[in-house]
């Protein structure tokens, strides 16, 4: 039941962004408007990646929430430039939903011309899980991942050498393509209730 909750939310949140991609490149509106009365959608979470995207559901389905059944549409913008636009068209102007996100402390000002609402991480949201997880307990997730070699070989490059353990790790995170979208899953699932960053429980919180 909760995989399928997570297809849903996926499959729905894919068909509604390109329909808004395409309204926003001139197309109709008709296809966005559509697909959002017909899935019921009420609210958009405005997000900056797909990785986002992947620790939004992880943690909705850890708390059994349907998110698609509650009228939640979660969104990869593609990066904090384009929340204005999104805004424009989602919000009150647009579609007329209730609109709300998470974004990166570097993102806020882009945040705040576009959302009323919204929640923000200290760095960004991978930073957040490494520190609520600790480096002992991530590095043990990299390993159960089988990517412990490539993490080895990657703190052994000159310029991760002054790092602190965090930021390695953060910044391995991104190293190489789909691996932030795997780790957005395999880290909140691993999360203890009570140990859940409080940007992320707080956007949980408010759908």
């Amino acid at each position: 039941m909760i995989k399928k909750s997570i297809d849903v939310i996926s499959l729905a949140s894919i068909a509604i962004l390109l329909a808004v991609i395409a309204w926003a490149a001139g197309g109709p509106d008709d296809p966005a408007r559509e697909l959002a009365a017909r899935l019921r959608v009420r609210t958009a979470v405005l997000l900056e990646g797909p990785s986002d995207v992947a620790a939004v559901d992880a943690l909705a389905a850890s708390r059994g929430r349907d998110l698609a059944a509650d009228g939640v549409c979660v969104l990869a913008i593609g990066g904090a430039m384009s929340v204005g636009r999104f805004a424009r068209l989602l919000g009150p102007a647009g579609l007329g939903l209730r609109l709300t996100g998470l974004c990166d402390e570097g993102e806020r000002d882009y945040y705040a011309r576009g959302l009323d609402q919204f929640f923000v991480c200290a760095a960004d949201l991978e930073d957040e899980l490494i520190r609520a997880l600790g480096v002992p307990r991530v590095t043990e997730l990299v390993r159960a991942e089988g990517d412990l070699p490539a993490l080895q070989t990657f703190l052994r490059q000159p310029a991760q050498r002054d790092r602190p353990p965090e930021q390695q790790l953060r910044r391995f995170l991104g190293t190489k393509r789909g691996r932030k979208i795997r780790y957005g899953h395999v880290l909140v699932e691993a999360l203890d209730a009570d140990r859940v960053p409080a940007p992320l429980d707080n956007l949980l919180a408010s759908l």
